[in-house]
């Protein structure tokens, strides 16, 4: 069960082939054997986890349907379960235990996931390669010496090694996308506003967005099917019909336009990494779709433009985060000492840098400098997107520029925001956006080949075309589900 797809897991749990106890009996026997070497937990949630399989399993015996019956669920520690630790993989938040469940993972858990733990980040989701964590260090399942990138580098990575079926992700720079190209797996970003962020602690507001990390673009689709619509939590959601995404699933792509970026050209690319992008397009012609060139003549601000406004809006989020409500508090003399100690004490270093520079956007003097400059350029890289989409139905680039590089490769702040250089400019316009497996390549001084992904993005709420494309893709070249990683009989003998 541990290796199957949450629909065929659902399947056989609704069809009583099997109970969503002994599913998630040998879930977590598969994280037993393995996590000791990934590290993709902070917590297991074993007694809920329990709980609710046993729910699910009295439900099918009274002859209900569940569309995730029994489905192992890991849940990103951004994100609130009610009674549970949850930290945002911050020492700030030590102690803390959410008081509520956050609305993206409840529906889930309604539709009958059960949620197996909380999986390690970024700290605050602010990082590309899951190395900022202050509580623990997760590695790459298909090469342990690796990152397996962020800031969902956990709930990416307890998906490539089979410890959790399904994983919830949030992505506000391409923090589910990337991670899952260096992982080999489906993750998805929806439109924002798509997807409730109640119950998400904050990291740039107008750019957070919850998706799924999953094996294959149906069971993407599924989650996004059940997670989408309107929430009176969250006044940001968007008040629109869904349109079911895993009806729309396809095997061809007769018809459909293909956006390719004149400036988002390979030739920056590493020869092998290059290679495998342009058979990945090759692939998408033999599959019947047609190709267009388009352009992005803003596409090359956006790192810049990101790193103005994630960082604004993070420096006024975290400032409830100050040692007098909730989580870590170090005493001192006066009240301004003490909210200096305690998040001196509580943030890390990338967390500090960032909260430094967001606060310096806005201060009086730079505000209309930096912070209302980069708010234009935004809105400049959202019509460019607009104007391509009148051109074609799916833009494609590739999902990052390399394979999971190694730990402290990229110890330079620089060179690991370039990381996400295909990944912002979709979430600066708000785009649905995904990373779909699209081959291997070996790096320079390794025998491992490394898995890649190709990013689809689509025009705002065009989910469902969008996963039924890249479903088409999946089912045609037989990248995404790839059983056997190289590294995971070395983990567990290492352990």
């Amino acid at each position: 069960m541990a290796d199957r797809s949450a629909a065929e897991v659902a399947r056989a749990v609704n069809a009583r082939e099997t109970s969503a106890v002994e599913t998630l009996e040998a879930a977590y026997a598969r994280i037993a054997e393995r996590d000791g070497a990934i590290g993709a937990y902070l917590a297991l949630t074993q007694d809920l986890a329990r709980a609710r399989a046993e729910r699910v399993d009295a439900a099918v015996r009274e002859g209900k349907r569940l569309p995730l019956a029994g489905v192992p669920l890991a849940v990103k520690d951004n994100m609130c379960l009610e009674g549970t630790p949850t930290t945002c993989a911050s020492k700030i938040l030590d102690g803390w235990i959410a008081p509520y469940t956050a609305t993206a993972v409840q529906r889930l858990i309604d539709a009958g996931a059960v949620p197996l733990g909380k999986t390690n980040l970024d700290e605050f989701a602010m990082g590309s390669s899951c190395e900022n964590s202050a509580l623990g260090k997760t590695a790459n399942p298909w090469d342990r010496s690796r990152v397996p990138g962020g800031s969902s580098g956990g709930s990416v990575a307890a998906v490539a090694a089979g410890e959790a079926t399904l994983a919830l992700g949030s992505d506000t720079g391409g923090s589910i996308r990337e991670p899952a190209a260096f992982c080999g797996v489906v993750g998805f970003k929806p439109t924002y506003g798509r997807v409730s962020r109640y119950g998400l602690i904050a990291f740039a507001s107008s750019l957070d967005q919850i998706g799924p990390i999953a094996q294959t673009v149906e069971d993407a689709a599924l989650a996004y099917d059940l997670m989408a619509g309107k929430d009176p939590l969250d006044a940001t959601t968007v008040d629109r019909e869904v349109e079911p995404a895993a009806a729309g699933l396809r095997d061809d792509l007769r018809g459909v336009r293909v956006g390719i970026v004149k400036e988002f050209g390979l030739d920056k690319l590493e020869p092998d990494v290059r290679a495998c992008y342009e058979q990945a397009y090759d692939d998408l012609r033999k599959l019947g779709a047609e190709f267009v060139e388009v352009g992005l003549p803003t596409a090359d601000y956006g790192v810049a433009t990101y790193y103005l406004i994630a960082p604004a809006e993070c420096s006024s989020n975290l400032a409830r985060f100050d040692g007098m409500r909730y989580g870590l508090r170090v005493e001192g003399p006066d009240v301004g000492a003490t909210y200096e100690a305690t998040r001196a004490a509580g943030f890390g270093d990338e967390v500090k840098r960032r909260i430094l520079i967001g606060t310096y956007a806005l201060s009086s003097g730079y505000y209309d400098a930096y912070y209302v400059r980069a708010q234009k350029a935004r809105t400049l890289i959202a019509a460019d997107f607009a104007k391509a989409f009148e051109a074609c139905d799916v833009i494609a680039c590739p999902a990052a520029a390399s394979p999971a590089f190694a730990f402290n490769a990229k110890a330079d702040p620089v060179s690991m925001y370039l990381m996400d250089y295909y990944t912002i400019p979709m979430s600066l316009a708000g785009l649905p956006s995904l990373s779909v497996p699209c081959g291997y390549v070996t790096p320079a001084g390794s025998d491992k080949p490394l898995p890649l992904g190709l990013e689809l993005s689509a025009p705002l709420f065009a989910e469902r075309a969008l996963l039924g494309i890249a479903h088409a893709y999946e089912r045609g070249t037989g990248h995404a589900r790839a059983k056997q990683i190289p590294t995971l009989a070395d983990a567990v003998s290492a352990r």
